[in-house]
């Protein structure tokens, strides 16, 4: 998956025809996600439980953040592992069952219709779900030794399961109440328990090999990363025990802390493997994935915020918009943007010019997409991104639309970068 691995750890990744479809739809996703954003802008100045912006986030979630992780990780589990993907008949299940399941789901909310369409979404979404952390569990108890970064994605994709299990009993909940509370009072579990449970988690286990092997840094801390494990895990199972037996507790800041405490820990780690870097000199990629790390705190600061709201039973819609919005919208898409480009151009490159090494002269994989096409592209989507959190701050319409529309032209020129690479025929001097 990475420039600079053997030969022998090129045996053990994942073939491409895995991988590829799920990068392809994510980047679908994104692009799918912007449109709706744009005719959905009179949405973003109600309340945050409205159908389409239930829509949109669900489709960023889990059509794009979820759908470009669930393909990253099977190229890449084996080669943490050092053994091969248990079965690829799984990984196709994994994808076709998602695949199908959420655009079901996103409908589902769109029309706000809890019937078979989002009954059926949930469940094709959760059985995917199923069968990657099956396929993910067989492959690492099949492999040598303990991997932190794999224990990282593995207990990453058991949260995962639990906030779909959740989120497919609080779709059963609106046809069929049953549980104790209203549904609206369950979206804090289901929503952190996806965010801090399978995003952050995956991040900083993902995140903790790649930077420092993108930037060819002699870091590592195991014990560090074992820290920062414990702490976001901790957090997030304290956070379930108050949401059940404590309810409007200050002790609910206990959680937020403990969390930020290890993301402050994982940037530690980061700025270290940037210091200790041989590579001197960081492309555009890296620079995206590590500024999205940075951006990762912005989501504490409206998270004591919202905590402090809680508390005090007055919350304010706006800031949960926002706050939402900087997740999906600006910290898991940004730091996709900058890692896309470094692992999608690698494995095309070792799908076309694999088997014709010592042929000729082939392109460096880095020359597969177009930089000068990536950075207009970020520049573009920050300015969007920027401008619709001003737009959600103002409640208004014009601002939410034209930011939507720059949006759109960012995923375009996304797509336009993704396809290009994925098209590349072999090209040999």
């Amino acid at each position: 998956m990475l420039a600079g691995l053997n030969k022998d750890t090129l045996v053990k990744s994942t073939t491409h025809k895995v991988v590829l479809p799920f990068y392809l739809y994510a980047a679908i996703s994104l692009l799918a996600a912007t449109v709706m954003l744009c005719f959905s802008a009179e949405a973003f100045t109600r309340h945050y439980f409205h159908p389409h912006i239930l829509a949109v986030t669900h489709i960023m979630a889990l059509g794009w953040g979820t759908m470009m992780i669930l393909g990253a990780s099977h190229q890449l589990v084996p080669v943490l592992i050092e053994h091969s993907l248990y079965s690829n008949k799984l990984a196709y299940t994994s994808f076709l069952l998602a695949a199908t399941g959420i655009p079901l789901l996103a409908y589902g909310f769109y029309v706000f219709d809890m019937g078979w369409p989002a009954k059926w979404g949930g469940r094709l979404i959760l059985l995917s779900i199923l069968s990657y952390v099956i396929n993910l569990l067989i492959s690492i108890s099949k492999s040598n030794g303990k991997n932190v970064h794999a224990i990282f994605i593995l207990t990453a994709s058991i949260w995962l399961f639990l906030t779909a299990f959740l989120g497919l009993a609080l779709v059963y909940n609106f046809t069929f109440p049953y549980l104790p509370k209203e549904t609206l009072q369950y979206l804090p579990l289901h929503a952190h328990a996806g965010v801090v449970g399978w995003f952050l988690l995956l991040v900083m286990g993902v995140g903790s090999r790649l930077i420092p092997m993108f930037l060819i840094s002699k870091y590592s801390n195991k014990y560090l990363l074992w820290v920062i494990y414990v702490l976001v895990n901790g957090g997030l199972l304290s956070f379930l025990g108050l949401f059940l037996y404590f309810p409007g507790s200050t002790y609910h800041l206990f959680p937020v802390l403990t969390v930020l405490i290890a993301f402050v820990l994982f940037g530690h780690y980061c700025l270290r493997s940037y210091n200790l870097r041989i590579r001197r000199q960081v492309d555009e990629q890296m620079k995206i994935s590590l500024l999205s790390v940075l951006l990762m705190l912005l989501p504490f600061v409206f998270l004591v915020s919202i905590t402090g709201w809680l508390l005090s039973d007055k919350l304010n819609t706006q800031l949960v918009l926002i706050y939402g919005f900087i997740i999906f919208f600006g910290w898991i898409t940004l730091i996709i943007f900058g890692m896309t480009f470094k692992t999608l151009p690698f494995i095309i490159w070792n799908k076309v010019y694999h088997a014709k090494a010592g042929l000729g002269k082939t392109p460096n994989p880095k020359n597969l997409f177009n930089n000068r096409v990536f950075i207009i592209m970020t520049m573009s989507y920050l300015a969007g991104f920027i401008l619709f959190i001003t737009g959600i701050y103002l409640a208004d319409v014009f601002v939410l639309t034209f930011a939507a529309v720059i949006l759109i032209v960012a995923a375009l020129l996304y797509n336009w970068n993704v396809f290009k690479v994925m098209l590349h025929k072999a090209k040999i001097k």
